[in-house]
């Protein structure tokens, strides 16, 4: 909902970050941040909270800057893009089944199971509509977007994912309710794509 506000934002806040390591491939900076990422998931499981979300801190740092970094470096590739999607839904799915390994209680699995089968859904819902909008030529570069493909927009986005997962790691004994909350607005984002879909295409 406020990705595309908050891209601007981040493109000044990242840019002093950026500037020193346009020498460094920015593939490096997708797998340093997938590797945050992992330490965030296992550290989790040991219910090493605060600890958690200093690695969560740093994946979200470098997932930001490994984009900036090729674009200011000349360097963008589909490849890259592919690979830095593919690692986030790794993570994405890595942390909340960490938190919940860490503290199992039945009701936390059933939430986790909902959580990941609203994801799973979600996932269809706007990559097979990237693929639609970019085949009709009204994809990322049409529309000046930065990312590789275009991101249809809905109620959740990147950044809500990224306040929601941090809210996950520093009140996780309010998973339960936290998981449901994500998968029912998750839910309600897949339902505002389909609508859009049966009217404009």
């Amino acid at each position: 909902m406020f990705d595309n506000r908050a891209r601007n934002v981040k493109e000044q806040v990242f840019l002093p970050l950026a500037r020193p390591l346009q020498q460094v491939p920015p593939q490096w900076l997708t797998w340093l941040a997938f590797a945050f990422g992992v330490g965030t998931a296992v550290l989790l499981q040991q219910q090493q909270y605060i600890w958690a979300v200093i690695l969560w801190f740093f994946n979200r740092l470098f997932d930001g800057l490994d984009g900036m970094v090729a674009r200011m470096a000349q360097r963008q590739s589909d490849l890259g893009g592919y690979l830095d999607i593919l690692l986030d839904f790794v993570i994405y799915a890595a942390v909340p089944i960490g938190l919940v390994l860490g503290a199992a209680t039945p009701a936390r699995y059933l939430a986790l199971t909902l959580l990941l089968a609203i994801f799973y859904v979600n996932a269809a819902s706007w990559m097979y509509l990237a693929a639609i909008l970019e085949k009709r030529q009204h994809g990322a570069a049409a529309q000046g977007e930065k990312t590789t493909v275009t991101m249809p927009a809905g109620l959740i986005g990147g950044v809500e994912t990224i306040l929601f997962y941090t809210a996950f790691i520093l009140f996780p004994r309010q998973m339960v309710v936290l998981f449901a909350v994500m998968a029912a607005l998750t839910l309600v984002t897949v339902v505002q794509r389909l609508v859009w879909a049966y009217r404009s295409l």
